[in-house]
């Protein structure tokens, strides 16, 4: 990794990049921050540091964590090892990089707090904008869709566990969950999450322990699992499996809305990112790690793309006690709503934009009616979708390749080339074009297999399945 000299912030020429900036056409040209209902609103700057790391470990550390020893299935212990850990290294690097190049352009006069403006200035190009859109939305929708879906799972398990013939299907408890974040979706502004989002990383630790402790006691049991870390026997399939594990890792490190968070920082916003990224790569040593060991080595290649099916299977005893189990479930469960909450708020940023009126107060009548109708319905659509199609490891796979690869694997380590300009002579500039490369590469193979075995699952069920496909 480049040292902190490499790392320094050299000012690059910034008339190229103000001139596009300030093309009165152009898609990314910032109005007025007063009239910008998105940034008046939604992204208000208030936040202090550890409010950015709330924000950040709540993106990036949730309940995909229990997808992790069905990661590793497709891996083997020691790739997943090297997997897990290289994420780890390279997403810390990247949005690292991609603080320097926010924290830049707010010196040179331009504070960026969308990541579609960020990176349409930078590399000059209003196609840009529109791409960056298309990732954010394919990511924030399928996060939510996955929220939900999991979320409904989460009430399935405990229903089943108490009434073992109900007669409630996945779908209504989906119907539940949407429910409830329709409500939790009128939180004005990103800032206005910070407790939750505080609650939400305390949450995080407690489940992940618990379901540690689980997996020991399912491992020491009697009724443990035969354990069988094989891979697949076919060469191929064997491939195809890995580049799906690892666009699932990748999606459970990724976040891709960085700059948006950061946004969230009163300004002056340089060097509060890195603390707030210190404080959340804590938690991911925590729970990543712990999580994926566990869970792997009790149930080895029969791992269930949630940990919590594989301690509670439907046939047969459970694997760990309810009393132990049942409140990691509910913790689940809580912290889910602040996940989707989180990243809704570029979905509610883009339409809020367009819809309020920032000369207006934010719970004034114009403004609350259409965010009531817009959040709702968006909501509404993304609870649709988690109940028609209950896919939650393929869709953490699908938007994992499509989504996080491209935002937080390759456009940072290209807007920090652009704008610090590195000497070709350093490490740094060798770093993040190998990086730009390897990940292009990986994220191509990961979409390839991942979407295969989507098209694959798709013929296992029917449509509003009251079954989650592995």
């Amino acid at each position: 990794m480049p040292n902190q000299e490499e790392l320094a912030l050299v000012l690059p020429e910034e008339e190229s990049m103000a001139e596009v900036a300030a093309a009165p056409n152009s898609p990314f040209h910032e109005i007025n921050r007063e009239e910008d209902a998105g940034a008046a609103f939604v992204l208000e700057s208030k936040g202090k540091w550890y409010h950015a790391g709330f924000h950040l470990t709540t993106a990036i550390v949730g309940p995909t964590i229990l997808t992790l020893p069905y990661a590793f299935r497709g891996l083997g212990w020691w790739v997943g090892f090297l997997c897990l850990t290289a994420m780890g290294v390279v997403t810390f690097y990247s949005y690292y990089l991609m603080s320097l190049v926010l924290d830049h352009c707010e010196k040179a006069g331009r504070r960026h707090i969308r990541f579609r403006e960020l990176a349409a200035d930078v590399l000059g190009s209003g196609w840009m904008f529109y791409f960056v859109i298309f990732i954010q939305t394919a990511i924030n929708t399928g996060i939510s869709i996955g929220a939900i879906l999991l979320a409904g799972q989460c009430l399935q398990i405990m229903y089943s566990n108490l009434f073992e013939n109900g007669a409630l299907k996945l779908y209504h408890f989906i119907a539940m969950v949407t429910v409830i974040m329709i409500l939790l979706s009128q939180f004005p502004s990103f800032h206005s999450l910070r407790h939750i989002n505080l609650g939400s990383l305390v949450l995080s630790l407690a489940y992940t322990f618990i379901v540690v402790a689980a997996c020991i006691n399912a491992g020491a049991s009697k009724n443990a699992p035969p354990r069988d870390y094989s891979l697949e026997s076919a060469a191929s399939s064997r491939v195809f499996s890995a580049f799906t594990s690892i666009s699932i890792i990748a999606s459970i490190y990724g976040n891709g809305i960085l700059p948006e968070i950061q946004a969230t920082l009163a300004p002056p916003a340089a060097g509060k990112m890195v603390k707030g990224l210190i404080m959340c790569y804590a938690v991911i040593f925590l729970t990543f790690y712990s999580a994926a060991v566990s869970g792997y080595w009790v149930f080895g290649n029969k791992s269930n793309s949630n940990i919590l099916n594989s301690l509670m299977p439907d046939e047969g005893p459970p694997l760990a006690p309810v009393w132990l189990v049942g409140p990691a479930i509910v913790f689940v469960l809580l912290q889910l709503f602040a996940i989707g909450l989180v990243y809704s708020q570029v979905a509610y940023e883009i339409m809020e934009r367009k819809s309020a009126d920032a000369s207006k107060g934010i719970f004034s009548k114009r403004n609350l009616i259409p965010r009531i109708i817009l959040r709702s319905l968006y909501v509404i659509v993304c609870g649709f979708f988690a109940a028609m199609l209950p896919f939650f490891g393929d869709i953490s796979a699908v938007v994992g390749a499509i989504g996080f690869i491209p935002l937080d694997f390759v456009l940072p380590m290209l807007l920090y080339n652009i704008t610090h300009k590195p000497k070709k002579s350093s490490l740094a500039y060798w770093v993040n074009n190998s990086i730009i490369v390897v990940f292009t590469c990986v994220g191509i193979l990961g979409a390839f297999s991942s979407i295969r075995k989507l098209v694959q699952d798709a013929k296992e069920f029917k449509l509003f399945s009251s079954d989650v496909v592995d």
